[in-house]
């Protein structure tokens, strides 16, 4: 505010330099405050330091509110855009009354904002890509760009010899769907020289900011990644805070207080301030009286109470798939040839694996006839002859018509090993046409799962409307499965339709719908992640049966 107001720049600058060395120093401010410390701070006066105390205290400034009606509240967000600046801001708040980004954005492509004073069409156009690019950094990143973008960083920053733990935080620890920046934390004995690495990184193409113990980088991706260093004795309980969510932080931070303990992101500590723990989460759960937590399910939904009682459920691992029963070869819109894909199902070390190329009603994927398919399961029978160490399951993943009929024959149903069953035309008919064709589907006899159930397709498309209680129910009636996908773009079924499937005692089944053969070995971990998310234990997922268990199941 002062810096809109035109006030001092140098007392402007004074103010900065100390909300930077309290953003980046290790200790908690309100310790240094309630100890009378606050002076020791570099660049904290007594005058800054009697404003932090008073905000403590009070939650607000006088200073502040003194100012506030004089600043258009839309010019503390414009200045910050880069290209604007103070001045330029309140010009264009008073001006032409601008008041969102949305407000910003119709100013420039109309030219009001070119023929302000000293603005300029090269200006404009200048401010109207900035406004771009901010606006592509503002969008929630799938999981699917975020975490690669994150292990990628991780393996750069193990290189440098200063790292003696590394994980990615944050929602992507959690396995949400999407994530807004991307928070990897360390522990270090040389956080200079981390945060040095970080920013000299070859995918950094920005740096915002970088301190004693943080940074924060834009990668040439426009990918945000916020780096946070602490101590080896602290990471446990930084890992705990800085991976959420904040329901849930906020849950243990009651229990502490029940308890006359106080924990924040550098530990558990008692009345007197000594350190109960921090560096292992099983350590400040165990303070607690919790076990550890998995990170899936940390979002206050039930899972802490669980926890009290000692009724966590033990979810289901990566481990513990015994194969990938949806899959895709280059007979229709795959890439990998069979074999390929059979390989790689062993050498992922599974039991099992169907090919479950489409039928022919979806042209635009290269979709079978049944006389193709027949031919094709036919060179399956041929090829599995010679890999004795799995069993491979012939299959179609066969459409649903707007009518409800599917889009093969009884005869050619009855003779596949596996039918998937899903709908990939007419989306945008009613919510009782999407439900009666599923429903059709789940009562066939012949299909044995519902492939991605709502046909979502993260940052693209929302998914067809259903009624998800009716659909869940047919399946439980019927005994069909449902599936949970793990290509990266569906994650289909989310956390909560997983779960009220497994209320109502539905089979899930965790599928890769790969595509080419490398996704069977690393699109199958989103699939568990987002299980996990939904509590799903081994005892709800069918493929982590053996193939007798799943060979009994099919013929139910």
């Amino acid at each position: 505010m002062m810096e809109l107001l035109g006030e001092d720049r140098y007392r402007v600058a004074n103010y900065r330099d100390a909300a930077t060395r309290i953003e980046h120093h290790r200790e908690p401010i309100e310790v240094m405050a309630e100890e009378r410390r606050l002076l020791e701070l570099h660049g904290v006066g007594k005058s800054i330091g009697g404003k932090i105390d008073e905000f403590l205290q009070t939650g607000t400034l006088q200073v502040v509110e003194e100012r506030r009606p004089r600043v258009p509240p839309a010019a503390l967000t414009l200045m910050h855009i880069p290209g604007i600046g103070p001045k330029r801001a309140m010009l264009l708040a008073h001006d032409l009354n601008v008041r969102t980004v949305e407000d910003l954005r119709n100013a420039l492509e109309s030219g009001q904002v070119a023929a302000l004073p000293r603005v300029g069409e090269k200006i404009a156009a200048s401010l109207l890509q900035e406004l771009g690019r901010i606006e592509s950094r503002s969008r929630r990143l799938p999981l699917a760009i975020a975490l690669p973008a994150a292990e990628e960083v991780t393996r750069s920053l193990r290189a440098c010899g200063a790292v003696a733990q590394i994980m990615p935080a944050g929602s992507i620890r959690r396995w949400r769907e999407t994530t807004g920046d991307i928070d990897v934390l360390v522990a270090s004995a040389e956080p200079t020289a981390v945060i040095q690495a970080f920013i000299a990184l070859p995918q950094v193409k920005e740096v915002l900011s970088a301190g004693e113990t943080r940074a924060s980088v834009l990668t040439v991706a426009d990918v945000q990644i916020d780096l946070r260093v602490v101590a080896e004795s602290q990471f446990g309980a930084a890992l705990q805070y800085f991976t959420g969510s904040k329901e849930h932080n906020v849950k243990l931070r009651e229990i502490a207080i029940r308890k006359g303990l106080k924990l924040n992101e550098y530990g558990m500590f008692d009345e007197t301030d000594a350190c109960l723990a921090s560096a292992t989460e099983q350590e400040v759960y165990a303070c607690l009286g919790l076990p550890w937590i998995p990170p899936e399910i940390r979002e206050d939904s039930g899972e802490v109470e669980l926890a009290r009682r000692g009724q966590l459920p033990r979810l289901v691992e990566l481990g513990d798939i015994k194969g990938d029963l949806h899959t895709h070869t280059r007979e229709t819109d795959g890439s990998s040839t069979i074999q390929q894909m059979i390989e790689a199902a062993v050498a992922r070390g599974y039991a099992y694996v169907a090919i479950t190329d489409h039928s022919q009603a979806l042209g635009i994927t290269g979709g079978l006839t049944e006389e193709e398919l027949r031919e094709e399961h036919e060179r399956i029978r041929a090829v599995r002859s010679s890999f004795p160490d799995i069993d491979v399951l012939c299959g179609v993943e066969v459409d649903v018509h707007v009518d409800n009929r599917l889009d093969c024959s009884d005869e050619f149903l009855a003779a596949c090993d596996i039918v998937v069953a899903s709908i990939h035309s007419a989306l945008q008919k009613p919510i009782e046409v999407q439900t009666g064709r599923l429903i059709a589907a789940i009562e066939d006899p012949h299909v044995d799962v519902i492939a991605h159930p709502t046909g979502r397709l993260l940052g693209k498309r929302p998914g067809y409307e259903i009624d998800l209680v009716a659909v869940l129910d047919a399946c439980a009636r019927t005994g069909t499965a449902i599936e949970v996908s793990g290509q990266p773009e569906r994650l289909d079924l989310d956390a909560d339709c997983i779960r009220a499937a497994i209320a109502r005692g539905v089979m899930l089944v965790l599928n890769t719908d790969a595509h080419a053969h490398e996704q069977i070995g690393d699109l199958m971990r989103y699939a568990v992640g987002t299980a996990r998310r939904g509590w799903a234990t081994r005892e709800n997922v069918l493929n982590t049966r053996d193939f007798a268990a799943l060979r009994t199941w099919l013929r139910r």
